[in-house]
């Protein structure tokens, strides 16, 4: 039998409570009655009512899921970096959670996606309208969950995603201090967001579906300033010393190079509380010396 809580607060379903997934769950839990579903429920934030189910097993749904879903949220990560993993996490699982949700009709559902689907690498500007192509066997299996998110029969909103970057998320600033990072000149341009505004986003969003709201059915998540990476290395340097680079140093990621406009995401309202790159790194390196400075003492 499945799961059933009445309750005036409205239901939120987080498919996928993991780093991204539980952050939005936290930031929600003081408004909705939220289930965080994972693999491993004893990884579910405190607070949040957790289910332990695999959903690339449709077997391990059975009685798992509340009746009083409002909304989901589906934020899986692949389990394995190839096609296989890619289409399990954003096809196959999404397509196990809809048949186990049934007749249920949900206010929304929103599926995170990644600015990854988009494969220019001219430099241009990209947006929700913007032909969405990607050449990677990966981006083409996200890029068919976001269709079988809008063919769900529910109605639904694909947001996607520049990288996420933060607190938890520090590999690209240790890179540079530690001289790993050596892009060359000039670099390809790069879109990030951090991840507090990256939780935030889904929560106002999923808050605009609950007021009855019109929300668009794709919005690209990503700060306000794309930016070449090598001007975020020379910035980093500039911030905190860094080592020289090393002979091997990564040169940059695999993205392409385009740059994200998210001026529908900020016409609903939304506000960055880190609308930069150089917003985001400052708080993170001020919190490192802040610590440092603490285990000195």
């Amino acid at each position: 039998m499945a799961i059933t809580e009445r309750n005036s607060m409205p239901g939120i379903l987080i498919a996928g409570c993991g780093k991204l997934g539980g952050a939005i769950a936290s930031s929600l839990k003081g408004s909705a009655q939220v289930y965080g579903l994972r693999r491993n429920p004893d990884k579910v934030p405190e607070g949040i009512n957790a289910i332990g189910a695999d959903l690339t097993r449709p077997e391990s749904l059975t009685g798992k899921l509340p009746e009083n879903l409002d909304s989901v949220i589906y934020c899986l990560t692949p389990s394995s970096y190839d096609e296989q993993g890619y289409r399990d996490a954003y096809v196959n699982g999404l397509s196990n959670l809809l048949a186990a949700l049934g007749d249920r009709k949900l206010k929304r559902l929103f599926f995170i996606s990644s600015t990854s689907v988009y494969a220019q690498d001219d430099d241009s500007w990209v947006d929700e309208t913007s032909a969405a192509s990607p050449a990677r066997l990966t981006g083409q299996q996200i890029l068919a969950g976001e269709q079988t998110a809008l063919e769900s029969g529910h109605p639904a909103t694909i947001i996607r995603f520049s990288g996420i970057y933060g607190p938890s998320r520090r590999r690209f600033l240790e890179e540079v201090i530690e001289g790993r990072m050596n892009p060359v000149k000039p670099a390809p341009f790069s879109n990030r967001i951090h991840e507090e505004d990256a939780a935030a986003a889904v929560a106002y969003l999923n808050g605009l579906a609950f007021a009855d709201k019109p929300l668009d059915t794709c919005y690209v998540a990503s700060d306000c300033e794309p930016v070449r990476l090598d001007d975020v290395v020379d910035w980093v340097r500039q911030q905190v010393p860094c080592a020289e680079p090393v002979a091997d140093a990564r040169k940059g990621g695999r993205a392409g190079s385009k740059r994200c406009n998210n001026h529908r995401l900020l016409q609903t309202g939304f506000t960055f509380r880190y609308p930069d790159y150089r917003a985001g790194y400052r708080a993170m390196i001020d919190e490192s010396q802040a610590l440092k400075r603490t285990k000195t003492a």
